[in-house]
């Protein structure tokens, strides 16, 4: 069996999973049918974060050596978060290729393995809203407003979570 046919298989039997026993706080599916490598997902901002209430809408890519390597996720409706560039994409450690960290921040154990699910990848990535680090930001910006106008921050997000509720 090919690598591709085997992450085929693992994702087909992924969303089959999350569509009998759906996930509070997301939902996922197929962008299109025919391509079981591309999933629309939305995250539902968690409750007592500045992000509650929010939707969300990000596009999630996996690789055809998946579960091997991490798919990229990145956000398609607005977010101001530390964790997340400002085009959108995602950065936690889960979503880093295994191994060891070339910069020397995280610990190998930290970053991306095999056991990781659509599931918990979208539940680190509502707990990244809830905690942002702002220690390695991939929004520079974002992480100084964090850390010295936390009140703007605030508001910023604040503005983003009630566009999303419009666009509903």
């Amino acid at each position: 069996m090919t690598t591709t046919s085997q992450a085929v298989l693992l994702l087909q039997k992924q969303l089959k999973d999350l569509t009998k026993n759906p996930v509070v706080g997301f939902s996922a599916g197929l962008v299109d049918d025919s391509n079981v490598f591309e999933w629309n997902v939305t995250i539902i901002g968690p409750p007592d974060t500045l992000y509650e209430g929010g939707y969300f809408n990000a596009i999630m890519r996996f690789p055809h050596n998946y579960p091997n390597s991490p798919p990229t996720v990145k956000f398609t409706s607005q977010m101001w978060h530390p964790n997340v560039y400002p085009d959108g994409r995602v950065c936690i450690s889960i979503l880093h290729p295994p191994g060891d960290d070339p910069s020397g921040y995280e610990l190998a154990s930290e970053r991306w393995t095999p056991v990781h699910t659509v599931e918990s990848i979208v539940l680190s990535i509502i707990s990244m809203l809830s905690s942002p680090n702002d220690e390695s930001p991939a929004n520079i910006e974002a992480a100084k407003e964090w850390r010295e106008t936390r009140d703007e921050f605030k508001k910023k997000v604040s503005r983003i979570v009630r566009r999303s509720q419009e666009m509903l």
